[in-house]
């Protein structure tokens, strides 16, 4: 039986597959060795824990399958040409998979009154909580761990006895402990900026937020659109004097006066002496200042690019970091869990936050908005998002072809700011049909303070690798405005190569997914051959991150869980140095079946689901009996 599996790989090392990384040949396994092993060692060594917690049991009925092995090209077109026509490809988002509420894994939660001071429970008998604090107890799932991150951290977990550590702070009557040294170390310390306040969420809702600078943009807009309309195929101005003589004269000698007088009342409120600044807005080179030039920049990446991963990116050396694209009408109406994407850590020390709308009304407001509550160094627009439900109503890739709203969206964002406004775009929308080089010169003009350019066009997504050569074009014509070039760096030659096209900085981002160390990497011009264990204290420094940012109760765990996994979906795709044949390995090679250097390597080699699950297990604990998790984005991005 063992013959085959041999010839097999034999086979494939002779001769080398299209699309797939190079291996030392005595790494290389088949499928079916590969998940035996995994799933023989894990049963093996974690046997008996795993049998006590059904963990076995619980992932092996994840409904999905195994992503089978990536078919060339043509051999997929011939057996869709065959006797299966109804086979789909599987490529972008798995749009409708399922979505357990976090709340949904407590059977039953202790009371809000329990936790703050055994105050009277305003809802009496009716409460569905618990209010015996041994009952909840004796109910609630079993510690993670010993020691409490928060506790250990800050001296005080906010989450008392709900908290998944609670052993750790909590005395045999169920008092929660605190360790005064460490509160009084802490004290006076925000290290999240940017939450949103009640007061503005329920004037956001109420409709009550003053926008003044929008509102004096948004006018000059109306008056330019009352010009053209009035103006037709002559001057707007000989048509409103030959509509009122009398009217155009008094208007010039109105501007006379003003002129000659200089008694007269400025045309704003001032206290003291009249400036410049009172009247005229903020000159470009007059924002605060932010230095772009050859930084490495980690990017905007929607789901996986939360607070706690930036946090891990930060540590391996990425210059500045920015926040997950928020939608502007949802930050408008006050959306918990938009603005939850505006979080700034203090050790973001370049940090900016990317907003996406196609109307320059919102977008404007928007802009204010995050200018007068918010503390960000820059500000970000998208209009590179391929997506269906962004593209369709415009925004996203659709403003690159609505260039006149455009304009109107930078110049208003740019009037209501304080700090510098970039903005990031692809290629064009159509495969074939550039249009970026001709948006840039217009962008200059508009005062946009960097550019961020994917060398890939919308309907292109992954298929074929970035276009560099067409980046280093642009970078030319953006000059002096600086250019950041985005797209297939997975590696510290990827960056060099990069670095020769003449661009001011360079963006990562599925790079930094798949191995997040790649900043390390580049600063210091060498490859990394992380050890697995290494590779694991980093998952366990994001889960600690996750517990202080989403909470340490179960709900807090589960989230935390979930966008782990998440990122687990990318991470796998990751293959170490020393088993590589050719070095570096590139972002579009998918990796073959393989045997790592110990059992840990392999699993986390998997690109299944439910080994996936497993190493989350290592770090947070079993998954609750109805946990279910389908990745977002599905198995087989390499095509």
């Amino acid at each position: 039986m063992e013959k085959p599996a041999e010839e097999s790989v034999e086979k494939r090392t002779d001769e080398a597959v299209k699309g797939e990384a190079a291996l030392k040949p005595q790494f290389l396994t088949t499928k079916e060795k590969f998940h035996a092993f995994v799933d023989s060692e894990w049963q093996g060594s974690k046997g008996e824990k795993a049998s006590e917690n059904n963990r076995v049991e619980e992932t092996n009925e994840t409904p999905v399958e195994e992503p089978e092995t990536k078919k060339l090209k043509l051999d997929a077109e011939e057996q869709n040409k065959g006797g299966n026509p109804d086979r789909k490809r599987l490529r972008g988002q798995n749009k409708s998979r399922p979505h357990t509420k976090p709340t949904a894994y407590d059977e039953k939660r202790l009371c809000l009154s329990v936790l703050q001071a055994n105050r009277e429970c305003p809802f009496g008998d009716k409460c569905h909580f618990h209010h015996n604090v041994a009952e909840y107890f004796a109910t609630k799932p079993a510690d993670i761990g010993e020691n409490c991150y928060l506790y250990d951290t800050f001296g005080k977990c906010a989450y008392g006895l709900t908290c998944r550590f609670a052993k750790a702070h909590t005395t045999p009557d169920f008092k929660t402990m605190e360790n005064a040294e460490l509160i009084n170390a802490n004290e006076g310390r925000n290290a999240v900026k940017n939450s949103l306040s009640k007061d503005l969420q329920n004037s956001l809702r109420k409709r009550s937020v003053a926008f003044k600078k929008s509102e004096d943009y948004l006018k000059t807009l109306s008056n330019y659109r009352d010009k053209r309309d009035q103006q037709g195929n002559g001057d707007a101005r000989t048509a409103e004097i030959s509509a009122d003589p009398a009217g155009g004269e008094q208007r010039a000698s109105t501007e006379a006066e003003t002129q000659a007088s200089p008694d007269k009342q400025p045309p704003v409120k001032t206290v003291g002496p009249l400036t410049d600044v009172d009247v005229i807005k903020l000159r470009q080179c007059e924002k605060k200042p932010v230095d772009f030039k050859d930084k490495l920049y980690l990017a905007p990446l929607t789901t996986c690019g939360n607070l706690p991963f930036r946090r891990v990116c930060k540590r391996f050396g990425a210059d500045i970091t920015c926040g997950e694209m928020a939608m502007c009408t949802n930050l408008l109406q006050g959306q918990q869990s938009e603005w939850a994407l505006l979080k700034r850590h203090e050790s973001e020390d370049v940090f900016g936050v990317q907003v996406e709308g196609c109307f320059p009304d919102t977008m404007t407001r928007c802009a204010e908005l995050i200018n007068n509550n918010t503390d960000v160094d820059f500000v970000d627009i998208n209009s590179g998002c391929p997506i269906d439900l962004v593209y369709k109503k415009g925004g996203g890739c659709g403003l690159m072809t609505r260039t006149r709203k455009f304009e109107q969206i930078i110049k208003g964002m740019n009037y209501v700011l304080d700090v510098p406004l970039t903005v990031k775009i692809r290629t064009g929308v159509q495969e074939k049909c550039n249009i970026a080089h001709k948006l840039i010169p217009e962008m200059k003009k508009w005062d946009v303070s960097m550019i961020t350019l994917h060398g890939r066009s919308r309907e292109q997504r992954y298929t074929k690798l970035a276009d560099w050569d067409y980046i280093n074009t642009c970078s030319k014509l953006a000059s002096p405005v600086p250019l950041f070039g985005n797209g297939d760096i997975l590696s510290y030659e990827d960056a060099m190569k990069a670095r020769e096209t003449g661009v001011s900085g360079m963006m990562i981002a599925r790079g930094a997914l798949i191995k997040p160390w790649i900043f390390t990497e580049i600063k210091e011009s060498r490859h990394w051959d992380i050890s697995s264990s290494e590779r694991l204290d980093i998952l366990r420094d994001f889960s600690n991150f996750g517990l202080e940012h989403w909470g340490s109760d179960t709900r807090g765990v589960e989230k935390t869980r979930t966008f782990m996994l998440e990122w687990l979906s990318f991470m796998c795709r990751y293959i170490p140095v020393g088993l590589l044949e050719r070095v570096p390995q590139k972002i579009n090679e998918r990796p073959p079946y393989y045997m790592g250097r110990n059992y840990l390597e392999s699993l986390m080699a998997s690109q299944h689901v439910g080994d996936w699950v497993r190493i989350s297990e290592m770090l947070l604990g079993p998954v609750p009996k109805n946990f279910n998790f389908l990745p977002k984005h599905k198995a087989n991005a390499y095509k």
